[in-house]
């Protein structure tokens, strides 16, 4: 009798329950059928087959392979004219299962021919205001004389047909480059360097009033372009947006520049002695060795000395790099430099800064802190940093990464005078800079082709960064509570989500398609990954796939599926969903609450309760039923708001009795009041339910149903809430956890809920 009565019961509230919702839920009339649209469905139709190149885990396959190009280069830097000579000799590897008929070479500076495309790639019209800087370098002067200027590409001394398409060169072999077997040739090309304050270019010279100029020279060589199983040769051409897809290979690079300059750049400089004054190398040694603290190889008295003079003379700086991905430096006389010493377990790493003294007092304040801070919180997200060493160098106006170094803004006024956001818009940019030695350069994804896979996952990990620096250095965030993170803070990212969708692309695509690069490709995807380490996956379960993803794909050309399934796989958790809502669409998250119901048990027939067991062909005579009544409902007594549920249902009390011990019967709870909470989801993206319900003794309490209370209906659910407590207060993602684009329908009664970060619109560049 106990177990029969007992299941009857939990049937007959099924029964009930899933009539309510079927009622809810119920076509008005006959439909047409539908394919599958339910947001948890898995992504087969999105994701490419998994095959022996990638596996469905994630991981590479037994087949997986990646070229390899090497390069020997001699470079001249000549400061008189600003221009760059070079020759270089290429060794290019087929690891691929494939005969190569031709190879693919970038000539990214032909972005700045005068001729070049990109000129004319957008739209344009007549703003009712402009700068006048802007009218006179739109329409009143001849654009820069730049790109490549190739005068040979030889095989041993003898010419090798080429064709130059744009960006991009293919070069033609003697015979068809067989699987295993490797190519050797030689370039030899020129170009002007441009001003990189005019034109905001990635690389080349800011000009000072007395002459002197700063180099931060990329893109300067011509480069192989990756062949893979993916793409074939990635020979999209360089449009501006869009960065760059590259082989790993070593380097051996020599660089002429006046005698006076400091220079440095990816790799080992391997003649530090014949470069450096014997003080230099002394200060050199000692930074080896320190741990805490830069020291500064260069001081600004030093540097201030030099730059008032122009040697004619030259001086050959020698670089050797392994297993990188491409290579750059900078170079000038006004140089200042520090260092600093980074322990990791396989080996110190050197924290170098390289600025003006334009820059200080912040760069020798906070520079090389950031770096260092970056090596760690990076290593620790991922891998142990596995280069020599990683230098910031001040850059105006500048944001640009390469393996080993990087150009960064963050200028202070005339007098040294600095504002709160210069100097944190400097450390996070350089943050930024020194992170993408992790994303891409190491972990090498194509960015021309997926901008998101480098600047959002390194956004993200940015994020961290950055909160570690401010729990590290306190005093340089103070009176601050935290670092000031422009993003990967959920409702930073709010405003972008929600806006017009005739502005916005989903995070799955191309760079050079979207209309905001900035929360594209940089912010929307390292919020969502913020909230998926923090609010969907956890910290446990996220940093160990995360950490996964990037040792399983250190030195390789991984795919976004690769970083899809590898955080699934190392998970054990479905999130399909999360990155069908947030990277293949343009929906956003808005959950709201829609009503909140007072209901009370009584064992008294109701109709409500009889219309249903009659509708369902349950006959409720001699049934030991309770009922549920609804506040203020045509069957609600006030007396039942003062009573008990088993004051109310005396055959809920009975049941009881009859059915468990009094051990039993006194670890169970009698609630006074039972609420309907019913959410809805304006927003497409579904997301867990962040709630936390007020109650009227003050007391608070935190609840969080799992996303998948949407699986079955993705527009509105309802939540049952039993309690003692009368309720006072239900207020959706408290903590604004979700990118929620619209908090004011997230309360009940309805309140006013505002973003700590609402205040904090501006930043620095991207």
């Amino acid at each position: 009798m106990k177990q029969l009565k007992h299941t009857f019961f939990a049937v007959l509230l099924l029964v009930g329950a899933t009539a309510v919702a079927q009622e809810e839920q119920a076509p008005k009339e006959k439909q047409a059928g539908h394919t599958n649209t339910n947001k948890f469905r898995q992504l087969y139709n999105e994701f490419a087959t998994p095959n022996q190149y990638r596996t469905a885990s994630g991981a590479p396959g037994p087949a997986y392979y990646q070229n390899e190009a090497d390069y020997e280069m001699k470079i001249t830097l000549n400061d008189e004219n600003q221009t760059i000579s070079g020759y270089e000799t290429i060794t290019y590897q087929n690891n691929s299962p494939d005969q190569l008929e031709y190879l693919w070479v970038q000539l990214d500076q032909n972005i700045r021919k005068k001729d070049s495309p990109a000129r004319e790639r957008n739209g344009s019209g007549m703003s009712p205001v402009a700068q006048p800087a802007g009218i006179v370098s739109e329409y009143m002067q001849e654009p820069f004389d730049g790109g490549f200027n190739i005068s040979e590409v030889t095989q041993d001394g003898k010419p090798l047909k080429y064709m130059i398409n744009y960006t991009m060169m293919r070069v033609e072999m003697p015979e068809p480059l067989a699987s295993g077997d490797s190519f050797e040739f030689s370039i030899r090309w020129n170009y002007n360097i441009p001003e990189h304050t005019v034109d905001r270019a990635r690389s080349g010279y800011e000009s000072f009033p007395d002459g002197n100029k700063n180099y931060v020279i990329a893109q300067f060589f011509p480069r192989m372009c990756v062949y893979n199983d993916v793409e074939g040769w990635q020979n999209y051409q360089f449009w501006g947006s869009g960065e760059f897809a590259l082989p790993f290979g070593d380097y051996d690079v020599e660089i002429t520049v006046p005698a006076d300059h400091l220079l440095d750049g990816t790799g080992n400089l391997v003649n530090r002695k014949d470069v450096y004054s014997k003080e230099e190398y002394k200060r050199w040694e000692q930074a080896t060795k320190s741990y805490d603290k830069p020291v500064i190889i260069r001081t600004q008295a030093e540097a201030e000395n030099i730059e008032k003079g122009h040697s004619t003379k030259t001086k050959t700086w020698k670089l050797q790099a392994e297993n990188v991905r491409d290579f750059a430096f900078t170079s000038s006389r006004k140089y200042i430099m520090d260092a600093q010493a980074v322990k990791f377990p396989k080996g110190d790493v050197m924290a170098i800064s390289i600025y003006p003294k334009e820059g200080n007092p912040l760069w020798e304040e906070y520079s090389t802190k950031a770096v260092v801070q970056t090596l760690e919180s990076y290593s620790r997200m991922t891998f142990d940093y596995p280069y020599p060493k990683a230098i910031s160098v001040h850059g105006k106006n500048q944001g640009m990464e390469y393996p080993m170094i990087c150009w960064n803004y963050g200028r202070p006024n005339e007098d040294g005078s600095y504002s709160d956001r210069t100097k944190f818009g400097m450390i996070s940019v350089i943050i930024h800079e020194v992170g993408h030695n992790f994303f891409p350069m190491i972990v090498n994804s194509d960015e021309r082709q997926w901008g998101w896979m480098d600047e959002g996952i390194n956004t993200f990990v940015q994020y961290v960064a950055e909160q570690d620096f401010g729990e590290n250095y306190p005093e340089a965030i103070a009176p601050n509570a935290k670092y000031p993170s422009r993003r990967g803070a959920p409702s930073a990212i709010t405003g972008y989500m929600g806006g017009n969708q005739d502005f916005i692309a989903p995070i799955m695509s191309n760079p050079e398609n979207v209309y905001q690069l900035g929360n594209n490709a940089y912010g929307k995807p390292a919020t969502a990954l913020n909230i998926l380490r923090e609010t969907v996956m956890g910290r446990e379960l996220f940093d160990y796939s995360f950490k996964t993803y990037a040792q399983r794909w250190m030195f390789k050309h991984p795919t976004p599926e690769d970083f899809f399934r590898t955080m699934e796989d190392a998970s054990a958790i479905d999130l399909d969903w999360y990155w069908r809502g947030w990277f293949y669409t343009t929906e956003n998250v808005d959950m709201g609450v829609e009503e909140v119901k007072s209901y009370y048990l009584t064992d008294k027939p109701t109709q409500a309760g009889k219309a249903l067991m009659e509708r369902y062909g349950v006959d409720p005579a001699g049934r030991d039923l309770v009922y549920v009544v609804e506040e203020d409902g045509e069957d609600y007594d006030p007396a039942m708001k003062s009573k008990s549920s088993l004051e109310n249902a005396p055959n809920l009390q009975e049941f009881l009795m009859d059915n468990f011990s009094a051990a039993e019967r006194a670890k169970l709870k009698a609630p006074k009041h039972f609420y309907a909470i019913k959410f809805n989801k304006p927003g497409g993206i579904p997301m867990p339910i962040i709630v936390e319900y007020s109650y009227a003794d003050g007391t608070k309490e935190k609840v969080t149903y799992p996303v998948q209370v949407w699986r079955m209906n993705d527009a509105e659910v309802t939540k049952v809430l039993a309690t003692d407590k009368e309720l006072t207060g239900v207020l959706l993602d408290p903590d604004l956890e979700t990118a929620d684009v619209d908090v004011s329908n997230n309360s009940w009664p309805k309140q006013a809920q505002e973003s700590e970060f609402d205040s904090f619109k501006e930043g620095a560049e991207d």
